[in-house]
């Protein structure tokens, strides 16, 4: 199969945002983590309409989500490469898959942090 470049800049938009739309949904329906993560992300929409945050706490918070979101889906792509490139246990495919997960790490920690900032005074 060979790789065809559209000319026409719409055309390719349009090409370039389904094939976006189809790594999200399979992104959502088999990744057990990102369908977690798309379940926490839709908590937080319902409770920030429950608490009527600020504009301000909208844009942490859909940030927050999003980055989370973001930085899951390069880390399945990295494991996902990682496998395909040599499928048994390797010590430095291992390193390398770790890195990726911590990044996911750090981007949850600050999307908790930003969930706290908005939601426990709304508790307290």
């Amino acid at each position: 199969m060979e790789f065809e470049k559209d000319n026409s800049f719409i055309k390719g938009r349009m090409k370039s945002v389904g094939f976006a739309v189809k790594g999200a949904i399979k992104l959502i329906t088999t990744e057990h983590s990102v369908m977690v993560q798309s379940s926490l992300a839709m908590i937080m929409i319902i409770a920030g309409f429950y608490f009527h945050i600020s504009r301000e706490e909208w844009m942490m918070q859909i940030l927050a989500f999003g980055l989370v979101l973001s930085i899951e889906a390069l880390n399945t792509a990295v494991e996902k490469i990682a496998d395909f490139i040599h499928p048994e246990f390797h010590s430095r495919i291992g390193f390398i898959k770790d890195i990726a997960a911590g990044a996911v790490m750090f981007a949850a920690m600050a999307a908790i942090a930003v969930g706290l900032l908005i939601y426990v005074p709304k508790f307290l």
